[in-house]
């Protein structure tokens, strides 16, 4: 087995782990099964780990950064705020559409935090996770576009995780894509007359 860089192992590992939970659940994922998905050594999952909840973190950490990252990609300013806006949130929808495992993963550990003691805190680092990915997505925004914001840059943050997950709950539940293109404008109106550019409504 090649050697590589640790922090590249743990990368390797996570998505391994990512794929395992998808296919078989939280619960009935072991260290042993998720090793064998990396195709490593138990004893180098156990090298890469010291627990269970340091795995689970890193898994959440990683769902996190694989929407952020397709967002912070179509956030590049278009020509009017409600564009770009639209392109986020766009990009979002694109992501849960062709990785509705990962989602539906996701709330799933977000359960499984809150049930397993000694978890507990992890189901917070996920909801502290999407709030700082917005609030990151928000200062990049204001610093390109010069943008006004009608509320907190908090409360915004806290508000658009609550909108989308709430979003992407009912699109796991009840599908139905022919109607996401109307709510989808009807949520980039919404977001951008909380958001000003130089002064002025979007």
């Amino acid at each position: 087995m090649a050697r590589m860089p640790s922090a590249e192992r743990r990368r390797q590992l996570t998505e391994a782990a990512i794929r395992a939970m998808a296919r078989d659940g939280v619960a009935k994922t072991t260290t042993r099964s998720i090793a064998a998905e990396a195709g490593v050594s138990l004893s180098v999952f156990h090298y890469c780990f010291d627990s269970k909840q340091a795995l689970v973190e890193a898994v959440i950490t990683a769902l996190t950064d694989h929407s952020v990252t397709v967002v912070k990609e179509a956030l590049l300013p278009k020509s009017t705020l409600v564009e770009t806006v639209r392109a986020g949130f766009q990009a979002y929808w694109d992501h849960v559409r062709t990785h509705p495992d990962e989602h539906m993963l996701s709330y799933e550990l977000t359960q499984y935090a809150l049930r397993e003691p000694g978890f507990e805190h992890l189901a917070r680092r996920q909801y502290e996770l999407y709030g700082a990915a917005y609030i990151e997505l928000i200062d990049g925004l204001r610093r390109t576009m010069d943008l006004q914001l009608a509320v907190p840059e908090t409360v915004l943050a806290r508000y658009l995780a609550a909108m989308t997950d709430g979003l992407t709950l009912n699109y796991l539940v009840l599908g139905d894509e022919s109607a996401w293109t109307d709510i989808l404008d009807t949520v980039t109106t919404h977001i951008a007359g909380l958001v000003h550019d130089d002064g002025h409504r979007a």
